[in-house]
């Protein structure tokens, strides 16, 4: 029971941070703008990774959809620790990676609701 409650609150953090962050890649804030656009992104690419983001966050809460949702921001996730690696910013794949290992973990532990 506490796993599940433990679970949750990560189910949330995760959606949370999902949205928060997809909401400003979706917006053009100026620094996900220069984050992403070193890497060439275009607003109309910042705009589909941010509603892609946001898609993710959403289906992480209900348990048909929950690994697929978890997989799309992990998926994003490593897609920006790729980056980084190639840029040789180490800083920033550290990051990065407690959230790709907080994706992994909640797929590991299951829906809550499952």
């Amino acid at each position: 029971m506490i796993l599940k409650i433990i679970n949750a609150i990560l189910i949330l953090a995760a959606v949370f941070m999902g949205i928060k962050q997809g909401l400003a890649m979706f917006t053009g804030k100026p620094e996900m703008a220069a984050l992403l656009g070193k890497w060439g992104f275009d607003k109309t690419g910042l705009m589909i990774s941010g509603a892609i983001t946001m898609i993710a966050a959403v289906m992480i809460l209900f348990p048909k959809t929950f690994v697929w949702g978890n997989f799309l921001m992990a998926a994003g996730i490593l897609l920006i620790i790729c980056f980084h690696l190639q840029d040789r910013d180490f800083k920033g794949v550290m990051i990065e990676l407690p959230f790709l290992l907080l994706n992994l973990l909640i797929i590991f532990l299951q829906h809550p609701l499952k």
